[in-house]
């Protein structure tokens, strides 16, 4: 099966005519023309016409899969749709608008629908995504081919692998989005466990609410752990893991131990044994941690003991990560 996709983008383009924002701005008129193919030179494609009245040897499951007469399959995805039920037991070629929802290739990796034989080609892209090289960021992570208008897809070709370091470690100051960043790295993953290391919010209206829009923002298919043994979490992972985050753990373990003002010996030996599972964590892991460098002194002894044990667990887990970053206002400062 060959795909010729005549272009890429969503309904109105990427620029779309007339729009202002600056993701817009950069690129050419006609930098990617909305989304259309055509299959084996026989079968157009588009996000608006579902198949039918397809040649002799073609076969269409619910208007959005087709296997063809060389036993191929492909699946297009365009927004708010979902696979038919009754569809190919595997994929050969995906195109899937994954700005929308990246989490939906998780869910099909999961159910088996893509495998590492797939070639999954990104499509329906506008100015959702600030730029080219910030889709072209996304996509390596999320193992999306990233193709240009007039490219030519065949079966039996992969696409590439998902990009994830084994260990990452994103800093970032209050609402920076570094939690939405590091919930990104791991979208398209089949399987993902969330460690969430906070209080559940009971008694604090404020927090609860932090904790629910982080929980509804989370794909549906992930797996929650919520527990402050880090150690046993990065041990015991056959999977990969996100860690929301480490100043809330470091809280937690500054409380189990009554260590704001006593001794913080045992505190001491919780970060050094983080570190050490840390570095031999064998399944992906991205962890989330706040910045403390550039912030107020603290007024307190206390304050400034967590601080100064924050930072100096953020400068051992950075030394023992392959990816490092700093997100500020949503952007990353790769270190």
């Amino acid at each position: 099966m060959k795909v010729l996709l005549s272009g890429t983008a969503g309904g109105a383009g990427w620029p779309a005519p007339g729009c202002p924002c600056a993701s817009c701005s950069r690129p050419p008129s006609g930098h990617r023309r909305p989304f259309a193919a055509v299959v084996d030179d026989a079968v157009r494609l588009s996000f608006r016409s579902p198949l039918t009245g397809l040649p002799p040897g073609y076969l269409a499951y619910g208007g959005r899969a087709l296997t063809g007469p060389d036993g191929a399959a492909l699946l297009c995805l365009p927004p708010g749709q979902e696979p038919p039920d009754d569809g190919p037991p595997r994929y050969d070629v995906v195109l899937v608008d994954v700005l929308e929802r990246p989490e939906r290739l998780g869910e099909l990796r999961r159910a088996g629908l893509v495998d590492g034989g797939t070639l999954v080609a990104a499509v329906g892209l506008d100015h959702r995504v600030r730029s080219e090289e910030e889709l072209a960021r996304r996509l390596r992570l999320w193992g999306v081919a990233a193709v240009p208008d007039g490219t030519e897809l065949r079966s039996g070709v992969p696409g590439p692998a998902p990009v994830v370091p084994r260990r990452s470690l994103l800093l970032g100051g209050s609402r920076s989005g570094k939690s939405a960043e590091a919930e990104l790295r791991l979208a398209a993953e089949p399987y993902v466990t969330y460690v969430a290391t906070g209080p559940g919010g009971a008694g604090d209206a404020e927090w609860a609410a932090r904790v629910r829009a982080h929980r509804e923002r989370r794909p549906a298919h992930w797996a929650t752990l919520e527990t402050t043994d880090l150690v046993a979490a990065l041990r015991g992972a056959d999977a990969p893991l996100l860690v929301d985050g480490l100043g809330t753990w470091l809280a937690a373990v500054f409380d189990e131990h009554g260590a704001w003002e006593g001794d913080r010996s045992p505190v001491d030996a919780r970060c050094d044994a983080l570190v050490a599972a840390w570095r031999e964590a064998s399944a992906p892991v991205v962890a989330v941690s706040d910045e403390v460098g550039m912030g107020v002194v603290p007024a307190t002894a206390s304050g400034r003991a967590f601080r100064d044990a924050l930072g100096r667990l953020n400068e051992r887990l950075a030394a023992e990560s392959e990816y490092v970053a700093l997100v500020v206002a949503g952007r990353l400062l790769e270190l």
